[in-house]
């Protein structure tokens, strides 16, 4: 069991919050994390697997003008899907992750292995780009421990 996953839980029970995700290159990853921790169902609220640009923004409700703007894969998006998953899921949080896993779909802008990982409370969103090394599970993998860490950071501010 992921000792971030756990010290999340610990940190969303002992202030009575919720949480939600939204994931893109995880596809789902980060949620399977989270209710790998006995007694997830009474912070973890549920998740969006938003592979497609549609689903961000058609189902989260992403502006299109972001994701044309600043890309799938940018902070802005990440941003983005974390207010609008909270607010879709009407949770205290929400953590979103998107990115480029590869092995292919990597530019010389955003390489393979660029992820974004975002966090939001109805007033704040914090945000982190991440340049992950390793094949698609491992780029994968250490992006879900990120998005739990920045998570933890941000409850601990």
């Amino acid at each position: 069991m992921n000792e971030s996953a756990v010290k999340l839980g610990e940190d969303l029970k002992r202030r009575g919050l919720t949480v939600s995700v939204a994931e893109s290159c995880t596809a789902g990853g980060l949620g399977h994390e989270i209710t790998r921790v006995p007694g997830a169902s009474g912070y973890f609220i549920g998740g969006v697997i938003a592979y497609d640009n549609r689903v961000k923004t058609g189902l989260l409700g992403v502006p299109e003008r972001t994701v044309e703007q600043f890309g799938a894969v940018s902070a802005e998006t990440a941003s983005a899907m974390a207010s609008a998953c909270r607010s879709l899921l009407k949770t205290d949080l929400a953590i979103s992750i998107t990115g480029i896993a590869g092995p292919g779909g990597g530019t010389p802008e955003k390489p393979v292995g660029r992820v974004f990982v975002a966090v939001a409370s109805e007033t704040a969103v914090r945000g982190i780009r991440l340049d992950l090394d390793g094949d698609r599970d491992a780029v994968r993998q250490q992006a879900v421990v990120a998005a739990l860490e920045l998570a933890s950071s941000f409850l601990s501010d």
